[in-house]
């Protein structure tokens, strides 16, 4: 039954883990409709539709008539047609455009990079070379909330191509390998921004009904990047054409750069924009540096020691933002009966397992005796698994569904990279090598079938837009810190592996199916949290069922908003 004002009070809702009407303090928690008919109860994948499914009991009298049953269009998911439709098409296609030229350019410019230190020279700050474009993408995600308040959607967005624009083409003229490390420092920070406002700006740029269709769009673009990246830095090396390669990134940012104020909705902009966290972006930019550093040593030890320091300065990270007053993270996160930390510890560990594709291809040449072009496309498949996947994945709406996607996403990332890294033989047959690419499909799938549901789970946990907006923005911050910590972690297990290429692999591939699978007591911790939230929720409605009937029958237990039907 509808309120007197023929309007549903309740907050709608895409998909979180908790399911429906996310509110401040954690992904899912539903919040009691006071003025709704308490003899009502809504269906919780409806999106703010008129309940699916209602319990009147024969005592309760007369009253306004119920509302028609939902006819099954109005159940239906979102259509991806509806999001690139000509309403929405030119907002998403540049948001998805600003992640992909960041994440192509981690790639791209790994694979460029030994060409151009053939040319000109700077062999000892070889590493430099993605270890500050890493460190300067992971501070712009953490100022993507800043930066939305004091430009608005339009402002940050021109901000961010026309800095990812200028360090490429810094990059493209440099005449030695310091101007060429400014440059990728510049790129860095713009590619930083782009992604982080890819998550953001999703909030208002598009209707809360395809968030979970937006957040597919953007997070498939790192999978693009990840497969589009090195072909692309493979192919202009090959003919010594690393300087056009960074050129043509410039192009394709003052294209997107023109675009924004045509397509990209105004707004997000706020009369008092929030102080820059200093002390937080001092201690995560040690941690980046320590982990990124760590991924070229040469000794074990030494990168364990990186690793170690790398957590240290993380843990002193999240002490300063519980107790500091200016944050980077949500303050949801921080508390106790908020699921949002385990939403962020769950993103953190899937995207710890992408890192390790930057192997794959090694093990393929060693192994499996393959080229160095199919070795490539092979460590590709977890990429395209990711995309792919999430395009099927982003359909599902209702919430009992959504939470069994999340705990089975770690599951099958982690089964996908242990079952591959069992699959590895010295000197492996072709029928053997050809297996590998379904397994590692499979592991990529894992993460597509949990990311969008995740991402969406993060914006919807606080009711405030300026926290949910921060919500939105750390996904990407969260995502580039774990791809860096399990780059470091990778090299640290290659070494452990010792000199033989099996012993690597297995270590390697093995060590993640440890690690990864740890996401699936985080992603039952968030579904949990959200669900007694919603059972929290569900009480006093029950309470007052009983006072507004007076039945003296005994009470039927509602059901728990967020529990699908």
């Amino acid at each position: 039954m509808t309120p007197p004002n023929g309007r549903n009070t309740g907050p709608d809702n895409h998909g979180g883990p908790g399911g429906p009407g996310a509110s401040d303090g954690g992904a899912g928690h539903a919040r009691p409709d006071t003025t709704a008919d308490p003899d009502t109860t809504a269906d919780p994948d409806s999106h703010g539709a008129p309940a699916g499914r209602h319990r009147t009991r024969p005592s309760a009298p007369p009253g306004p008539a119920l509302p028609a049953a939902p006819t099954p269009a109005a159940d239906a998911p979102p259509r991806w047609r509806e999001l690139l439709g000509p309403e929405h098409r030119g907002a998403a296609l540049v948001m998805a455009a600003g992640v992909l030229v960041g994440a192509v350019n981690i790639y791209l410019a790994s694979s460029l990079l030994p060409t151009t230190v053939a040319d000109i020279g700077g062999e000892r700050l070889y590493a430099w070379g993605m270890t500050v474009y890493l460190v300067a993408m992971v501070i712009a995600t953490m100022l993507v909330s800043r930066s939305l308040a004091r430009w608005g959607n339009t402002g940050a967005y021109v901000t961010g191509f026309a800095l990812f624009l200028t360090g490429s083409l810094v990059c493209a003229v440099s005449p030695g390998m310091p101007t060429l490390l400014v440059g990728r420092a510049v790129q860095g920070l713009g590619g930083g921004l782009l992604s982080g406002l890819g998550f953001a700006v999703i909030r208002t740029a598009l209707p809360r009904r395809l968030w979970t269709r937006g957040n597919a769009l953007m997070s498939a673009m790192y999978g693009v990047g990840n497969f589009a990246g090195p072909a692309l830095g493979g192919l202009f090396a090959q003919f010594g054409s690393w300087r056009t390669a960074f050129a043509l990134m410039a192009v394709v940012a003052a294209v997107c750069c023109a675009a924004v104020v045509r397509v990209v909705p105004r707004g997000g902009r706020s009369d008092t924009p929030g102080p820059v966290p200093f002390g937080s972006l001092a201690l995560v930019t040690a941690a980046t540096t320590a982990v990124s550093v760590t991924a070229v040593l040469e000794r074990a030890w030494a990168m364990a020691l990186g690793i170690a320091a790398a957590l240290v300065l993380t843990a002193a990270f999240v002490a300063y933002e519980r107790r500091g007053p200016v944050r980077v993270f949500p303050a949801a996160t921080y508390r106790s009966d908020s699921p949002l930390k385990w939403v962020y510890l769950t993103l953190a560990l899937l995207s710890f397992g992408v890192a390790v594709e930057a192997f794959v291809p090694l093990f393929g040449q060693r192994l499996g005796g393959l080229p160095p072009l199919a070795a490539g496309f092979f460590g590709a498949a977890v990429s395209l698994g990711w995309s792919l996947t999430q395009i099927a994945s982003s359909s599902v709406t209702r919430a009992g569904t959504v939470r069994r996607l999340l705990v089975a996403g770690p599951v099958v990332l982690a089964t996908g990279l242990a079952v591959l890294g069992l699959l590895q033989r010295a000197d492996a047959p072709l029928a053997l090598v050809a297996v590998w690419v379904p397994v590692l499909f499979l592991a990529g799938a894992g993460i597509g079938a949990a990311y969008p549901h995740l991402s969406v789970a993060a914006m919807t946990s606080t009711a405030d837009p300026g926290e949910g907006g921060r919500a939105a923005a750390a996904i990407a911050t969260v995502t580039s810190l774990a791809t860096a910590f399990g780059t470091a972690v990778a090299g640290v297990l290659v070494a452990v592996g010792g000199p033989a290429p099996l012993g690597q692999a297995r270590w390697t591939l093995l060590g993640f199916a440890v690690i990864c699978a740890a996401g699936t007591f985080t992603a039952r911790a968030a579904t949990a949290g959200a669900r007694a939230k919603a059972r929290a929720g569900a009480r006093p409605a029950a309470a007052g069922t009983a006072a507004a009937d007076q039945d003296p029958a005994p009470e039927t237990p509602a059901t728990p908003a967020g529990r699908g039907v």
